[in-house]
């Protein structure tokens, strides 16, 4: 019962971890990078779909991504849909293709954007200790109705504080290097 509720907590807190790293990809540094705006929605025949689901995207360049639409028709939405994102782009859109110019970040961008980086790293750290809360909470139930030895639960409890103390790591690890990039010139 134990080792189930610790492998679980451990898938449980790797997920937390791969998702920090999926928002990490579409924080916006200096360089191009498709994870920038692949996520963006577009309105594709009345459904809201992801941009990578309805057009090819490439980095040519370090300073620009081109989009190229699968179906010509829904040029002018995928134009829309990248200057209505937060992201602050300028797209430009030839017939054929869209081109997304990424302009270099000033001073004042690079913090705003280190200041996101903190909250949703923030936010990725309690998820994680939330997992561990209700994976003790679940160990203590476990001892409550005699399904496990007191010995067995504290075991338990500080294998899962050790996972939760190195997926902390990792994900302060992570947020560290991407603020690094941020803040390159």
């Amino acid at each position: 019962m134990t080792r189930e509720i610790v492998s679980q907590s451990q898938a449980r807190m790797e997920k937390a971890v791969e998702d920090f790293k999926h928002h990490l990809s579409s924080v916006r540094t200096g360089r191009a990078n498709v994870g920038l705006i692949d996520h963006i929605k577009v309105d594709y025949y009345g459904t809201l779909m992801p941009l990578n689901q309805v057009a090819s995207l490439a980095v040519p360049d370090p300073t620009s991504i081109t989009v190229q639409a699968w179906d010509i028709s829904q040029l002018a939405g995928i134009e829309k849909a990248i200057r209505s994102s937060d992201l602050g782009l300028n797209p430009t859109n030839d017939g054929k293709v869209i081109r997304v110019p990424i302009p270099p970040l000033n001073e004042e961008r690079r913090k705003e954007l280190v200041k996101h980086l903190h909250k949703v790293l923030e936010d990725h750290r309690t998820a994680v200790r939330n997992i561990r809360r209700d994976e003790n909470d679940r160990l203590k139930k476990a001892l409550k109705d005699k399904k496990i030895s007191e010995d067995d639960e504290k075991k338990a409890l500080d294998e899962i504080q050790k996972m939760t103390n190195q997926h902390i790591e990792k994900l302060d690890g992570l947020a560290k290097g991407k603020e690094k990039e941020i803040m390159e010139v």
